[in-house]
């Protein structure tokens, strides 16, 4: 196992890995499908994915846990697997990346609104305490709080991490940017209010992934930086802004070349781990590495 940050304090920027969800639906994953099943019903495919990661030198992997809460498993009658599903994500990714890469995990929102009386407090921190847990019986090093945008959820997230596990926790939210009020999140959210808010909560890593490409990124880690100058930042853009086909798929334009031209501006900007959300895959990851190789000669 790799702890991430003593990898951090010796490295100061690591890569990450990218996206999931297109490999999955490559493999055979069909429309309203659970995937995180397949970590039961698929392993080969889930390892096959790590796997590619890891030698296109990711020195952190995910894993295929995201929706992998019982309240987000509960729609598609899987409540109760929620446990053998993230213990199973977490060993299929130690699988296949060995002992000398980081698994990290990840957790996403649980699709319950607490301002909208959806469901209270206690069933979020229930659910995602079951999933950490679970996470770190399998065999994962660390925790992405990730892809969030209200801070009540994050922080309960966070919150069951730290105090049910011995995990390092980081906690990533996904921001839009608007002429008139800057970056926030859907919930309203500024990466200021995210910053203070997610460190109270426990936080060792803080995040932003989804939604933006990798330049729109570089003017948002700055501003989580400057919030949270002593705390490393993951920083996880997508490929470009999505683009819709005639069959109604999606696809991203934004090449690994043109990713990895923003890595020495966005290390610049404060980047501590830098990877790919929607869109990236293992060629976006390899061009990522060198783009730290070149930085650190």
């Amino acid at each position: 196992m790799a702890d991430l940050l003593n990898l951090l304090a010796e490295r100061k920027l690591l890569v990450s890995d990218g996206g999931w969800g297109s490999f999955l639906i490559a493999a055979g994953m069909q429309p309203n499908e659970c995937p995180e099943r397949w970590n039961l019903d698929r392993p080969d495919q889930i390892r096959a994915i790590a796997a590619m990661y890891a030698e296109a030198g990711a020195d952190l992997v995910m894993t295929n846990s995201f929706g992998g809460s019982s309240l987000k498993l509960a729609p598609y009658g899987l409540a109760d697997q929620a446990k053998a599903i993230n213990e199973a994500a977490a060993r299929l990714t130690r699988e296949s990346i060995g002992e000398g890469r980081v698994v990290l995990a990840s957790m996403g929102p649980t699709g319950k609104l607490l301002m909208m009386g959806d469901v209270g407090e206690s069933e979020i921190y229930d659910s995602f305490a079951e999933q950490a847990r679970a996470l770190e019986a399998g065999g994962a090093d660390a925790v992405a709080v990730e892809t969030m945008s209200a801070l009540d959820e994050a922080a309960l997230g966070v919150r069951a991490v730290k105090e049910n596990t011995g995990l390092t926790v980081v906690a990533s939210f996904t921001f839009n940017h608007h002429e008139e009020t800057g970056y926030r999140t859907m919930m309203g959210v500024t990466p200021e209010e995210m910053a203070a808010a997610m460190l109270a909560a426990g936080a060792d890593v803080l995040g932003v992934n989804c939604t933006l490409c990798a330049g729109e990124m570089v003017a948002l880690a700055a501003a989580v930086r400057c919030a949270a100058p002593d705390t490393p930042l993951l920083v996880h853009p997508n490929a470009g802004q999505p683009q819709r086909k005639a069959d109604g798929s999606v696809f991203y334009l934004e090449t690994p070349e043109e990713l990895a031209a923003q890595v020495p501006a966005l290390a610049a900007a404060g980047a501590s781990i830098i990877g790919g959300c929607c869109g990236t895959g293992p060629d976006h990851i390899r061009a990522i590495r060198a783009a730290v190789e070149r930085i650190h000669g």
